[in-house]
């Protein structure tokens, strides 16, 4: 029996730039709300169950997760973590350490460069995450040795709606 983790890569959905308003209270464009929805498609007819979700507290990330979810049964568990948002990629990787051991299938919702830098980082291969990208890694070990080398990368895909 397969005992590695797998690991999906979400950069959030076009976002907006209202004038006036945070870069953390930044909502969704049109775009964003069309394209969210299809990256939860996207999941649904190729991964099968989520076990756990944690997500940017971020407005534009937040908002991406609601409509992917709504594309999913079950809905996964999800949390947010204010560690996804603007900080860095060692910051990524102890989220990631910290995952719970039963969790054999985790999603990071969040923002670049940082999720390119992690990809990177645990697979050993850069790859561009424009918004709504996903990206899917498979893990050899447990969540908590998660680090350089720790994946391969099993699927990059860009959903549009």
């Amino acid at each position: 029996m397969w005992m590695g983790r797998r690991l999906v890569v979400l950069r959030h959905a076009k976002s907006a730039w209202p004038e006036g308003v945070p870069d953390i209270e930044r909502p969704l464009a049109g775009r964003g709300r069309r394209d969210a929805p299809a990256a939860g498609r996207w999941l649904r007819e190729h991964l099968g169950e989520i076990d756990l979700v944690v997500c940017s507290p971020a407005t534009r990330a937040r908002q991406t997760w609601r409509l992917v979810a709504g594309e999913l049964a079950p809905e996964p568990e999800s949390r947010s973590d204010d560690r996804l948002y603007g900080t860095s990629t060692e910051a990524l990787l102890t989220v990631l350490r910290e995952l719970p051991a039963e969790a054999r299938s985790a999603v990071l919702v969040g923002h670049n460069p940082d999720l390119e830098d992690l990809v990177e980082l645990l697979t050993g291969s850069a790859q561009q995450l424009k918004t709504s990208t996903i990206a899917v890694l498979t893990g050899s070990s447990s969540w908590s040795e998660a680090g350089p080398g720790w994946a391969e990368l099993e699927a990059l895909s860009t959903p549009r709606g």
